[in-house]
């Protein structure tokens, strides 16, 4: 056997419709399409997206992509600045997600936590985070604590 032998099993495939072709061929005049009317047109139904004056589909979707608009793989992070440390903690305290969480200084305690720089520290902190700033670890660095990232 060769490859100009190979042919499709009978029955697999089968002669397109030639519509438009004469009288004799059964599809002949209107070819199928009916008489006048959009559908009788060439290139009938409009564009891909056009509706007939409903809002087309895809302007109804929220906005999820595109420039101007909120990434949707976006990480949001809790916020929580050292002014709002120093109320809450007392010096050599262990700063962590959950003893933030028993503060009430998380909005969602599903999200990471990162330390912003907002503020002054004076007394030593040990603190455990997702991420932090620059500024943020130098002043607690600078008043004696440490800073250690979670992964």
């Amino acid at each position: 056997m060769k490859l100009h032998d190979l042919r499709p099993n009978p029955g697999a495939k089968k002669e397109r419709k030639r519509v438009g072709r004469g009288i004799a061929a059964g599809q002949g005049k209107t070819a199928g399409r009916g008489t006048k009317g959009q559908g009788a047109r060439s290139g009938e139904g409009g564009h891909l997206y056009r509706q007939g004056g409903n809002l087309p589909f895809f302007r109804r979707l929220p906005f999820m992509r595109g420039v101007g608009f909120t990434p949707i793989h976006r990480i949001e992070y809790n916020e929580v600045n050292l002014d709002q440390l120093a109320k809450a903690f007392p010096p050599h305290a262990e700063i962590t997600p959950e003893t933030l969480l028993q503060a009430r200084l998380l909005r969602d305690e599903k999200n990471p936590v990162v330390i912003l720089g907002r503020g002054e520290v004076s007394v030593p902190y040990k603190v455990r985070v997702h991420r932090i700033s620059r500024a943020a670890r130098a002043k607690i660095e600078a008043a004696g604590g440490s800073v250690e990232l979670i992964s």
